[in-house]
């Protein structure tokens, strides 16, 4: 069933009205859908499942048959902090990692940073929205203003761990964390990696060091892949 997404403020206990031209097009022209189809509306918070009631060029009235809470998020809280990407890789990460479950992502601006950030916030979020309506998410994946790797709040974590080429750590990262983690941080940098003195700051921040594996894998590459062994820990 297609997915849309319907801001709150548009959201009655019986109705809910979809405004959005994107959303709208692709109901009507590529999807041709009418009255009576079916459609699922999200909202960050609930699913709904619903019947269209009424349909024109820029507005799709819904008739809601059923309210659902989120059955689709992680049972935990994993925050990815990644270093600035270029531009279609940085994208191609915020998508693959909505669709794993990230709740967060903090774009680092780390030293081996080079990256000039072209890419705004809100065509960030827009990529999450995207995503979300084609993995059957609920939440928002949230992505906060560019970040420094020292103004990140690692109080707020239970485990934090970030990934080092240079590692000799060869336990799995599946045995470092356990169920009693419940806000977990990760961290990757961006193309070249994190400084050895970028490794020695997020040490005395209690972080452990994990490697991947013997090959060096790109950046968007790990930042998936760490993302989805969490995931895969506490689905």
């Amino acid at each position: 069933m297609l997915t849309v997404i319907a801001d709150k403020e548009n959201i009655t206990e019986k109705e809910i009205t979809i405004t959005d031209k994107s959303d709208c097009n692709h109901v009507q022209n590529v999807f041709r859908l009418g009255k009576g189809d079916g459609l699922r509306v999200i909202d960050g918070e609930f699913e709904y499942l619903t019947e269209i009631t009424n349909i024109a060029k820029k507005e799709i009235k819904l008739k809601i048959i059923k309210k659902n809470t989120d059955n689709y998020s992680l049972n935990i809280n994993i925050d990815a902090a990644i270093g600035i990407l270029k531009n279609e890789k940085m994208n191609m990460t915020i998508k693959k990692l909505t669709e794993i479950g990230v709740s967060k992502i903090i774009p680092l601006q780390t030293e081996r940073v080079v990256v000039k950030i072209n890419e705004k916030k809100e065509k960030w979020d827009i990529t999450v929205r995207e995503a979300l309506k084609q993995c059957k998410g609920v939440k928002f994946t949230e992505i906060v203003p560019v970040t420094k790797l020292q103004s990140i709040n690692y109080e707020l974590y239970d485990k934090i761990v970030y990934a080092y080429e240079n590692s000799d750590n060869t336990e799995p990262l599946v045995n470092i964390v356990n169920k009693n983690d419940k806000n977990i941080l990760y961290i990757v940098g961006p193309e070249g990696g994190i400084t050895e003195e970028e490794v020695n700051f997020l040490k005395e921040k209690g972080a452990t060091e994990i490697s991947l594996g013997k090959r060096i894998l790109r950046a968007e590459t790990a930042a998936i892949v760490i993302g989805g062994i969490l995931a895969n820990v506490y689905n």
